[in-house]
């Protein structure tokens, strides 16, 4: 999925919220993108673009649509009996349901962390290194290397590596949370999805998580789902406001906590509902 290259410098694009982007710097886009489960709708005409090595936070009460525009990128809604996607959603400039898409390819690239830490009854080398091997690494001397580099990455290592085989279940929860990060990030994608990753965490493991996608946004294109209005505040670059499955309002996170143009985007992150 490597991009193609750009025929015109700077061109922009220019969101209904006003945010302009380079497009050269766009690493996932969608237009018109609509997402419906039997004949609800759950998504209503999209169109976003997000920003490659930035954190793009996606707020909203439940049942918005967040979660839904979340997994349109993994094509994960293809799991789900009667879902069927209308417009487009691009990765590098390449429409990711088109019909030659290898799934299983694209899912490498695009990693996930759900909002319960989920590690498999494994060691915790084993819960990173699951990932490599179903990709056909069998050195051993790699594996080791990748499950380092991992958890170095999911800032856990100092805490794990003198009980890399003992169950990851005996973690605590945001330990748990860190190793599925780590997990995700060792089969070297390119973009992290993160639906809600602190929300079952102490204020501790919270902050660590937070100071985690800050580092991460370095190498990686992050979008996060949460309902944490302070958290979207302290760790996005940009915000997209959903309301009954419509992108309300999409600008620079400072722009849409300091100076929302939409008075619903207003209510909601003063809480007056939500």
């Amino acid at each position: 999925m490597n991009r193609p290259e750009t025929t015109e410098k700077n061109l922009k694009t220019e969101h209904k919220s006003g945010v302009e982007m380079d497009e050269a710097l766009v690493k996932i886009k969608t237009r018109a993108l609509s997402v419906y489960y039997g004949a609800t709708q759950a998504l209503k005409q999209v169109d976003m673009d997000i920003k490659k090595q930035a954190v793009t936070a996606l707020i909203g009460p439940s049942g918005c649509g967040k979660s839904t525009f979340l997994r349109v990128f993994n094509r994960m809604n293809d799991m789900i009996p009667d879902t069927r996607l209308e417009g487009k959603a691009t990765i590098d400039g390449i429409d990711i349901y088109s019909p030659n898409i290898n799934v299983v390819t694209l899912r490498r690239l695009v990693g996930m962390v759900f909002q319960k830490s989920n590690p498999f009854p494994k060691t915790i080398f084993d819960n990173v290194a699951y990932g490599p091997k179903l990709n056909g690494v069998t050195n051993r001397s790699q594996l080791e290397e990748i499950v380092e580099r991992s958890l170095i990455q999911a800032a856990i290592w100092d805490e794990v590596k003198d009980r890399l085989h003992r169950s990851a279940m005996e973690l605590s929860g945001g330990q748990q949370q860190r190793v599925c990060i780590a997990r995700a990030l060792a089969v070297s994608p390119e973009i992290l999805l993160m639906d809600e990753p602190a929300s079952a965490l102490d204020p501790i493991s919270t902050a660590k998580i937070e100071e985690l996608i800050h580092d991460l946004k370095k190498e990686y294109t992050i979008v996060i789902v949460t309902h944490n209005m302070q958290q979207a505040a302290r760790v996005s670059d940009y915000t997209g406001f959903f309301l009954l499955g419509e992108l309300i309002e999409f600008d620079k996170t400072e722009r849409i906590f300091e100076v929302p143009k939409d008075k619903r985007t207003e209510d909601y992150i003063t809480g007056r509902f939500g």
